[in-house]
């Protein structure tokens, strides 16, 4: 059995991901801030035979995650991978100087994953054993107009991510950056400019991408033998430029 906590997971990628794993086997806990709809989704995997187990999150918080990760080995005894996936997409061009916005987004998505890092890797380094699987964004790699600090938000992650790989020679830790693509999620409601927010939603219903997309691949990378690392995997629509 493969223990897996998992944030952001109320909505989206991760409550696809949690449905993925679950349904592979995975015990998953559930970290993000909406605790109902946590506690619906955990129903729907016990109810056809899974594991899973809670936790109201929010990322911006050490002890919030250090509390996720203490379930999971609380609950199943082991922590073996974790899903950083929560974010948020406060997107405008930078002449905007949105400035709380910026903040916001340098708080989920990079102290957030940070936190997550310092809450598992004592329990990984213990353990020796195990995997950082990150959501990051293909606006990382493809820079355009209205993103700039989104995608710089991301690409410092994926820049932790490689620095923690290339410190880990031991073999025993895992790192993994997801990079979708459009993907029907609720990642545009958190963008504040409406006609943005009407543009960017009208791409998502047009061509993106289930969240069960993502969540098999995120898959694929933790099924992988031990010795075996995906170390970044790039997943859109084919349509997608």
């Amino acid at each position: 059995m493969t223990v897996v906590a998992i944030t952001g997971a109320s909505s989206g990628i991760g409550e696809a991901t949690a449905r993925e794993l679950a349904a592979r086997g995975a015990a998953v806990v559930l970290g993000a801030r909406r605790t109902d709809r946590l506690e619906a989704l955990a129903g729907d995997i016990r109810r056809q035979g899974g594991r899973a187990a809670v936790r109201a999150v929010d990322v911006t918080s050490r002890d919030d995650l250090a509390a996720l990760v203490n379930l999971a080995v609380d609950e199943f005894g082991r922590l073996d991978v974790l899903v950083g996936n929560a974010g948020i997409s406060r997107i405008s061009p930078v002449a905007d100087l949105d400035v709380d916005g910026w903040s916001a987004m340098i708080d989920v998505n990079v102290r957030g994953v940070l936190h997550g890092l310092a809450a598992a890797l004592p329990v990984f380094e213990r353990q020796r054993r195990g995997h950082f699987v990150t959501t990051i964004s293909t606006a990382g790699l493809k820079i355009t107009p209205t993103m700039a600090v989104y995608a710089g938000t991301k690409n410092a992650v994926r820049t932790v991510l490689e620095g923690l790989r290339t410190e880990s020679t031991a073999g025993w830790l895992r790192t993994t950056s997801i990079s979708p693509g459009y993907v029907r999620t609720e990642l545009a409601s958190s963008i504040d400019d409406p006609d943005l927010r009407e543009q960017i939603q009208t791409s998502m219903n047009e061509f993106a991408l289930d969240p069960e997309a993502v969540a098999r691949a995120i898959a694929f990378a933790i099924e992988q033998p031990a010795d075996v690392e995906i170390g970044d995997l790039t997943i859109r629509p084919a349509s997608q430029n």
